[in-house]
């Protein structure tokens, strides 16, 4: 009779060689996506390498377990809604690493850090007190504080002016030191120009009061940027709040109907391409699109 193992024993032991057998699997898929031209895992060491490395990739990174511990234990939400979520995402499933620019410190910028780990993700905030609340909090987001030049009451005055600012024509447009252009952000940290962007997150500064800078300067300098890019693809540029006049005119004037690709509540998804090196593009011209 001692030989024969209680049911509830068995039951036990059933689920841990299960379990075992779960694991071991996962570790093995890990293995085989890692040498993928290998029919032999272990008769190479390279193939023994890229093992190694596959186990490195799939492993979570430190922001990404924080954000999972954040958001279980808290019941804030990301101010973007799962559809308007969902489009980002699938664009950084898609690139990550990425180089990945947010306009905006916010409920939903852990969550943007740790959905692009080993990427270079960057927040611009203006707001001063909101910014130094945000980054004690989650001190290891990688964020600026800066200053914009317009105010939002000047929307239709930008959206007239730049028209007869030679320095704002799409075939001449810069951004850094570029004083005469205003809706060139200027002043900004080197990174913010040095860096060729591959998602441009534009879902701040503000632009529900008067004197708040508004969303202009931030959607000419996203499609100055898509445009002025030098690397092969397009720069995904999504603008939020395109239910209010301002960012729904700009985004038609700068980032155009025609590169528009998804959208998803009151979220807009443009895939803009880079002007080719050869195209023709008349210097006395404004219109970007």
């Amino acid at each position: 009779m001692s030989n024969i193992i209680p049911s509830e024993k068995r039951s036990i032991i059933t689920f841990v060689l299960l379990a075992g057998l779960i694991g071991s699997a996962l570790l093995f898929t890990a293995f085989i996506r890692s040498a993928d031209d290998a029919f032999f895992l272990c008769s190479t060491a390279s193939a023994k390498s890229r093992a190694v490395t596959a186990a490195a990739d799939y492993s979570a990174t430190p922001i990404q377990l924080q954000a999972i511990v954040h958001y279980a234990t808290s019941t804030i939400t990301p101010q973007q809604n799962i559809h308007e979520i969902s489009i980002s995402f699938n664009v950084l499933k898609e690139l990550a690493p990425a180089n990945f620019l947010v306009f905006g410190l916010g409920l939903d910028s852990l969550m943007w850090a740790s959905l692009n780990p080993r990427g270079k993700t960057i927040f611009l905030e203006e707001d001063l007190e909101w910014f130094q609340k945000v980054t004690k909090d989650s001190p290891f987001l990688h964020a600026h504080h800066v200053r914009y030049r317009t105010q939002l009451q000047e929307a239709d005055k930008l959206l007239r002016s730049y028209k007869t600012e030679p320095s704002c024509f799409p075939a001449k447009a810069y951004l850094r030191g570029n004083e005469r252009c205003k809706l060139a952000l200027t002043g900004l940290p080197d990174e913010f120009y040095d860096t060729e962007w591959d998602l441009i997150m534009l879902d701040a500064p503000k632009g529900y009061f008067a004197e708040a800078p508004g969303r202009m300067a931030a959607i000419y300098s996203a499609a100055v940027m898509a445009r002025n890019r030098k690397k092969p693809g397009v720069t995904h540029v999504f603008l939020h709040d395109v239910n209010r006049r301002v960012e729904k005119t700009f985004a038609e004037e700068f980032l155009c109907a025609k590169y528009r690709v998804h959208a998803a509540g009151r979220l807009w998804h443009f895939a803009i391409p880079p002007v080719a090196a050869n195209a023709t593009i008349d210097g006395g011209d404004y219109r970007f699109c």
